[in-house]
């Protein structure tokens, strides 16, 4: 508590007056900041797999299980940081939570063995579990509701910039100066805190919901256990589709088809172009069409994408395939934050998207372990494209079965 007191808002900043533009600008700029340079201190490992394995001594399993374990240990940073962003605010937390992420990251790039990199990067996940969850409901209720999809857009295409810069790290910094050097500029996030200090205000729905104790924001959350339930399922198809399409594909790229690293990253690249503009063009979308016929549309352009994803027979064809299977992937991203934070409680808003979101993850975090088992009896292309036509079914299935608030108002209607 400490910490969080240290890193109170100045006066102005507390202020109960509603936001201004510049304000609900800060606020997503500053949640968008978060989530991206948090994908990027995690999407550095998919590069450094065989570099890793190789500096330590290790099966590549070994490095894939650093991964799965990363995913794992997420729910407990969703629960640590979305309760204290119920109880105590949006951005102390938010502060707190990139500076602990940023430190872990570095202290990566010094790990001396196999071991202590294990143990960091179980920790990272710690903190990449808590960002999310903070970082959408402030921007969420920060932003207008007839920008409320598009900007859901923007801000979870953060995660796809992440991975291409990521990328870029791999392409550039990586043959300069090593592996180490990519988790050393995974430190330098912990900035970010000073500009959320300086420039981001307190969430007014927050103030208006506040939960008076812990025991009340448990109280609340266990009370709507089907809705949370409905998201927890939702979030593990969605880990399913993201990470399955993701994590292994540039070592997929290299061992299926025999690319080079510096092809691999720069095909990652330009498959993040296309999750971006996907984020951004579905969330949109779902002003118009709704949160959840939106998310159908680009599902269903990764499904029929997948042959020239999985199996392409050139590196044209590679490419392409490649960059519509994220424009999909990531065009029913980009509307989650919308969509989750709509659906959720207001006085558990800051826990309850965060905490399904990330027990998604937990639920999936044998995606990459299980994908790579499974190449060994389909072949590589045929481990992700079963998996994925098999999870796409189900999701377009929940999706089409289940609720939406989309437009939701997160403050209370004024009194006389």
């Amino acid at each position: 508590m400490t910490a969080l007191r240290f890193m109170n808002s100045v006066p102005h900043l507390s202020s109960s007056a509603p936001l201004s533009r510049s304000d609900q600008a800060h606020a997503v700029t500053a949640s968008f900041l978060g989530w991206t340079l948090d994908a990027f201190d995690f999407f550095v490992l998919v590069f450094l797999v065989d570099r890793l394995a190789s500096q330590f001594g290790v099966a590549k399993t070994d490095i894939v299980w650093t991964l799965t374990a990363t995913l794992a240990m997420r729910p407990v940073g969703a629960v640590l940081f979305g309760v204290l962003a119920d109880r105590y605010g949006r951005r102390r937390p938010l502060m707190a939570n990139v500076v602990f992420f940023s430190l872990v990251e570095l202290l990566c790039g010094f790990a001396p063995n196999y071991s202590v990199f294990l143990g960091l990067r179980v920790l990272y996940g710690i903190g990449m579990g808590g960002e999310w969850g903070v970082g959408a409901s402030l921007a969420m209720e920060s932003a207008p509701r007839r920008w409320r999809g598009i900007l859901s857009g923007v801000l979870q295409s953060g995660y796809s910039i992440g991975y291409l810069l990521a990328a870029v790290a791999a392409r550039f910094v990586l043959p300069a100066w090593g592996w180490r050097a990519m988790f050393w500029v995974g430190g330098a996030p912990a900035l970010l805190a000073f500009y959320i200090r300086l420039r981001v205000r307190e969430s007014p729905a927050w103030k208006q919901h506040r939960a008076p104790t812990v025991g009340a924001i448990v109280q609340t959350a266990s009370g709507h256990w089907k809705i949370f339930s409905y998201l927890v399922l939702l979030m593990t198809l969605m880990m399913f589709l993201s990470h399955g399409t993701q994590d292994l594909y540039p070592d997929f790229l290299k061992s299926a088809h025999g690319l080079g690293s510096a092809a691999v990253s720069s095909i990652a690249m330009v498959y993040n172009v296309g999750a971006v503009l996907g984020a951004v063009a579905f969330g949109h979308l779902s002003e118009t069409l709704g949160r959840r016929r939106s998310m159908i549309c680009a599902l269903a352009l990764s499904l029929a994408v997948i042959p020239a994803w999985a199996f392409g027979n050139s590196l044209g064809l590679l490419v392409l395939g490649a960059f519509l299977m994220q424009t999909g992937v990531q065009g029913s991203w980009g509307i989650i934050p919308a969509h989750l934070n709509e659906l959720s409680p207001d006085a558990v808003r800051g826990l309850m998207p965060g905490f399904a979101y990330q027990l998604g993850i937990l639920l999936a975090a044998g995606t990459n372990s299980i994908e790579y088992a499974l190449r060994e009896q389909l072949g590589y292309g045929w481990a992700l494209a079963g998996f994925e036509i098999t999870n796409i079914a189900l999701l377009i299935t929940v999706l089409a079965l289940g609720p939406e608030q989309k437009g939701r108002s997160f403050l209370r209607a004024p009194t006389d």
